[in-house]
């Protein structure tokens, strides 16, 4: 392949006319030879920022995944594009291993994706150092970056081991990708990896395209089943449950409600899981009930929901899990049924794990957060952000607070208390300590630091512990006091609580209702969806696509999305172009994919206008 432009590349091979966000400013760095780490969210085109790099580049680029399933999609697509590009992992039968390492070594391909394990092995980095001697390394991709973090529910051991690409191959640059990391996690990534001098490009968290809702458990099930019945119907979405058991039973019960679900955790047999992530990828309305073991590097873009029957571990975790729906940017639900049981369930399972003390509590102020987030009355989408340091611009108009806002109660003389107890006690104790200060309770941490002498001793007793936990957790999620997750978890104040204390500012809270079984009609909750395409299931020509679209991933094995997006048909669906040129024109449709595809979808748009 001759090397060209990023901007000409981006068109002729990808089939898109301009680049997103940070994508050409992260291109353009790597290509002159410097070190990245990205921070951006899923559906945001992370994988373009190293793929054409790689195409621009001499060389062959290098690209660490720790996911088998991410690999073979990450290949399939490339190849439908004509890249030139393998993996190397576990998968292989070692005449088919042996097959890839000589493409290597002979400069046939363009991009390698490899498992950190087999990265790893002498033999492996043997032959990376005969590549580099002549130059033919592009870059190094260290996808999922934030697997290196001993603090993240994805943490993989072998993902420490590669400072080894920046010890042994220090001229060649390296680009570190991850869709969600905290401050914490940020740093560790920089100190772990050694990308200390790398520059860093962190673009916007903010998913619009995903409604977030959280309501309160009553019957999970049922809720679960008139949210399907209501929004989803017939499309591919995951639902999250915390056990295998309730994993297993989901599914079942799903199954006799006649849905297309499938169960997936880490106690099933392989062959089982594989069948049916297979599914899941390569067919058409299917539900993934699943434990957190399934969904990263999970690249099918049309998963219009993510359902969670428990609460997840922390923001983090959330915010990964749902960001798996809408990857293609159309509409999606992000939707959670939580309950006092979520809490005390999650308390008990991270207390009595075997992590270090340090870790567990941690773990537990990252589940305050959460449980802040599913307790504001604010936007969600501002929430979310907030703890991840970005500002909103504005309220989203389309999650559940926004939609339907909440019953509040004026909370600022509750929310004075709370903060001028963090203030008095010196910015440095925890929720439970604060609380036994206001309700006037003599424990012995409080006679330690004689709190039973201050003003806010004995202030709080109109409240209840629960109700202070409640006003703290959501002064949190407020942005009037932050966790000091780094310290030993005491709360701090932020500028935003300075007028609450002199009483300039009112503060309402979330109150507690009744859980709704449904909110809105099914018309106003369907509508967007309806919106997005546009009577497009009703259109004769759209089944059509979708057919031809099936029928040509069927015949080479891969998922339909590795042909065309739903957002690629749709456009075709709306535009109906007439000639190979018009195709060409239409997102996602690069060169190759034109000459190969093309004719078949033309002759579809033409069939469908003279009625065949």
């Amino acid at each position: 392949m001759t090397p060209g432009t990023p901007q000409q590349i981006l068109h002729d091979i990808f089939g898109y006319a301009t680049f997103r966000g940070e994508q050409q400013a992260v291109i353009g760095h790597l290509v002159s030879g410097g070190d990245a780490l990205v921070l951006m969210p899923t559906g945001g085109g992370k994988s373009l920022c190293y793929q054409i790099p790689a195409l621009v580049r001499a060389g062959v680029g290098i690209v660490v995944s720790p996911l088998i399933a991410l690999m073979q999609d990450q290949v399939d697509a490339l190849k439908q594009l004509g890249v030139a590009a393998a993996f190397l992992n576990s998968s292989l039968e070692a005449e088919e291993a042996r097959e890839v390492s000589r493409q290597l070594m002979c400069g046939e391909l363009k991009l390698l994706y490899v498992a950190p394990e087999r990265l790893m092995t002498e033999g492996f980095l043997n032959l990376v150092e005969r590549l580099q001697q002549e130059n033919k390394i592009a870059l190094f991709a260290i996808d999922e970056a934030h697997c290196v973090s001993q603090w993240g529910h994805d943490f993989r051991p072998e993902y420490r081991a590669l400072t080894v690409l920046h010890e042994r191959f220090p001229q060649v640059p390296r680009i570190a990708l991850t869709a969600t990391a905290d401050a914490p996690t940020r740093r560790e990534i920089i100190e772990r990896l050694k990308l200390e001098s790398a520059q860093q490009f962190v673009s916007s968290f903010d998913r619009p395209n995903i409604r977030y809702r959280v309501t309160l458990k009553d019957n999970a099930r049922k809720q679960l089943q008139a949210f399907l019945e209501a929004e989803h119907p017939d499309d591919a979405g995951i639902v999250y449950c915390l056990s295998r058991k309730k994993v297993e039973e989901t599914a079942a019960w799903l199954q006799q409600q006649g849905w297309d679900a499938l169960p997936y955790h880490a106690g099933l047999d392989a062959a089982t899981r594989n069948a049916n992530q297979k599914r899941f990828l390569r067919e058409e309305g299917v539900i993934m009930v699943a434990t957190v073991a399934f969904g990263m590097g999970i690249d099918k873009p049309n998963v219009r929901f993510v359902a969670h029957l428990d609460l997840p571990k922390s923001m983090e975790g959330y915010y990964q899990e749902t960001g798996r729906a809408g990857r293609d940017g159309l509409p999606a639900d992000a939707w959670m049924a939580y309950g006092l049981g979520d809490v005390v369930s999650m308390r008990q399972m991270l207390l009595s794990g075997d992590a270090p003390e340090e870790r567990k509590r941690v773990e537990l102020q990252k589940l305050d957060a959460l449980l802040g987030f599913c307790e504001s009355n604010a936007c969600r989408h501002q929430t979310l952000l907030h703890y991840f340091g970005e500002e909103h611009p504005g309220t989203c108009g389309q999650c559940d607070n926004c939609l339907s806002p909440v019953d509040t109660w004026n909370a600022t003389e509750a929310a004075r208390m709370a903060l001028s107890c963090v203030y008095r006690t010196g910015q440095r104790f925890g929720v439970v300590h604060l609380i036994d200060v206001l309700l006037g309770k003599t424990t012995p941490k409080v006679e330690q630091f004689n709190h039973h002498q201050l003003s806010v001793f004995g202030i709080g007793k109109e409240l209840a512990q629960q109700q202070w936990s409640s006003v703290y957790r959501q002064l949190v999620a407020a942005g009037f006091i932050n966790v000091d997750i780094e310290g030993y978890g005491g709360l701090k104040l932020t500028e935003a609580a300075r007028p609450v204390l002199r009483g300039e500012q009112e503060v309402w809270l979330r109150r507690d209702a009744a859980p709704a079984r449904r909110t809105g009609s099914k018309a106003e909750r369907g509508s967007r969806l309806r919106e997005a395409f546009a009577g497009a299931n009703e259109d004769p020509l759209w089944q059509a696509l979708k057919a031809k679209r099936m029928e040509l991933a069927r015949e080479q094995g891969v998922p339909p999305y590795v042909i065309f997006h739903d957002s690629t048909l749709l456009e075709i669906l709306h535009r109906k172009p007439q000639t190979l040129d018009a195709m060409g024109e239409i997102g996602g449709i690069g060169q190759a994919k034109r000459a190969k595809y093309g004719e078949a979808f033309l002759q579809v748009v033409e069939d469908a206008a003279n009625g065949r």
